[in-house]
């Protein structure tokens, strides 16, 4: 069963998908279900317009940034050197070959403009941003973690879960078999940064699995988790 199916409140449930589908984590078959609920069922489109909403600050971080010269001048030689436009018989506007170049114009266009907030240099590596959806079984604690490398720190959006009176929430690197690296106490709050040491930096952009367990307060006083995995997540590319 996909998470797009599992709609219980042990599956993680429909804010959980929705969060995904924003973050554009989710895969191919489970999107297009999320993306024909949005079609027909309000509540869940609401659920989504929400969490584009909540995620909209992450892209005020970065400073917008114009396109290259070349972009333009790519998409004017598509738009308005079509060898279409001295093809016979039915001219410009009548030829197939046109408006199939105009979509894909339209879309080169539209990838730019879409991409500009979140990026701040003229090209940023895919693998530079990480997202992980943080759960576990048994428990009500979801995060939504995404790396950013350019800006070594990690970003926790909390879905659900409480961590309750004289705890803290402690976030954790996991490397193969190595023993567990705190990466310090999640702050309280909907949303928290975290900074990223160098040591840390190189083992997530290969991948690790991020997790968070229940400390005391002040977190764990051996250096170790000493409290139960509440969540815990793979980093995946976007």
């Amino acid at each position: 069963m996909t998470l797009a199916e599992n709609n219980g409140p042990d599956g993680g449930g429909d804010d959980l998908l929705a969060a995904e589908y924003v973050l554009g984590v989710l895969a191919a078959d489970e999107r297009q279900i999320a993306s024909r609920r949005i079609d027909t069922e309000t509540a869940f489109a609401r659920l989504v317009d929400a969490w584009e909403v909540h995620f909209a600050p992450m892209a005020a971080a970065y400073a917008a940034v114009e396109p290259p010269a070349s972009v333009k001048a790519a998409i004017d030689r598509r738009l308005f050197a079509s060898p279409a436009s001295t093809a016979p018989g039915g001219g410009l506007w009548a030829s197939l070959a046109f408006w199939r170049g105009l979509a894909a114009a339209a879309i080169a266009a539209l990838a730019v403009y879409v991409a500009l907030p979140y990026v701040n240099t003229p090209v940023q590596a895919p693998e530079t941003r990480l997202v992980a959806s943080l759960a576990a079984d048994n428990s009500n604690v979801k995060y939504l973690a995404v790396y950013d490398a350019a800006r070594h720190e990690v970003g926790l959006s909390l879905v659900s879960g409480d961590r309750g009176a004289g705890k803290d929430f402690e976030l954790w690197m996991i490397e193969g078999k190595n023993a567990p690296v705190s990466m310090g106490i999640i702050p309280a709050g909907p949303t928290a940064r975290m900074p990223v040491t160098p040591a840390v930096q190189q083992k997530l952009a290969q991948g690790a699995v991020l997790a968070v367990s229940l400390e005391p307060a002040g977190g764990s006083p051996t250096g170790q988790p000493t409290g139960p995995v509440v969540a815990a997540g793979d980093l995946k590319g976007i």
